[in-house]
């Protein structure tokens, strides 16, 4: 299948590691023009993407922290790549089981440091990028939340994740009729360097790499997710071929055991 990103200009935040870097490799392997964001190190990094994918691949800094910065740095990518067409959220910091605190002592500063940081970098960013793609009259925004939205455990995590898929839903109603898609995507479990250690550790205390794995996922298929395999989800959303999904999230975290969504 086509799908149609060719020459689409792409903007990825958080695009220098993980799930944002295999985003940006996709994207770029598939002929779109894209610009990683992030706090360090840009040049550098989107230099190394072009040099993997063959593909134009630019770097501009933006702290998603600063409404500031993101105005900026949306600014300067959109100067460099003459527009953007689609805006893919990934920067945050990943969710560690080590942050985790019973509900009724979660303390102020640890929700005003997601809804800071995840909530409203998303937000900030989306709302720069949207006056771009209402007049180009073509859009999709793409933001990575996680499958904590769907599970207690942590209320930090709970509520950054169910926050964006509000702000996610808000965006579609309000952009929708001018063109523009807007989706989350939740991963479960993705092979990132700080899952892998996880997993090694099991295995070098005598586990099964197969059961490492197993147990880690906590998923359907039995096994983690790539960051590769998370990115094929995220092309089609960003594709033109994607127009009859918005507003909606879908679970690309290799399915959850036991759990009715609808």
């Amino acid at each position: 299948m086509d799908l149609q990103l060719s020459d689409k200009r792409a903007l990825v935040l958080g695009g220098t590691k993980g799930i944002g870097r295999a985003v940006a490799v996709a994207l770029a392997t598939e002929g779109a023009v894209v610009t990683v964001a992030a706090r360090h190190d840009v040049v550098d990094i989107a230099a190394a993407l072009a040099a993997e994918t063959g593909g134009t691949v630019h770097g501009v800094a933006i702290d998603s922290t600063d409404d500031v910065s993101v105005q900026a740095g949306v600014a300067e990518a959109v100067g460099i790549m003459g527009g953007v067409d689609i805006l893919v959220n990934t920067a945050a910091a990943p969710w560690s089981s080590a942050k985790n605190t019973i509900a009724s002592q979660t303390s102020d500063d640890a929700m005003r440091e997601e809804f800071e940081s995840k909530v409203l970098g998303y937000l900030r960013s989306a709302r720069a990028v949207a006056p771009h793609m209402v007049a180009n009259g073509w859009g999709r925004i793409i933001n990575v939340s996680g499958l904590g939205a769907r599970r207690s455990g942590s209320v930090a995590q709970t509520f950054r994740n169910i926050s964006v898929s509000a702000i996610t839903k808000n965006l579609a109603d309000d952009l929708g009729p001018q063109g523009v898609n807007v989706s989350v995507v939740h991963p479960g479990a993705t092979r990132t360097a700080p899952v892998a250690a996880r997993i090694d550790a099991l295995v070098d205390g005598g586990m099964s790499l197969a059961d490492a794995e197993r147990r880690i996922a906590g998923n359907i298929i039995g096994r983690v997710v790539t960051p590769a395999e998370f990115a094929d989800v995220v092309l089609f959303l960003a594709s033109p071929r994607s127009v009859a999904v918005t507003g909606g999230a879908v679970d690309a975290g290799g399915g959850s055991p036991g759990v009715v969504t609808y």
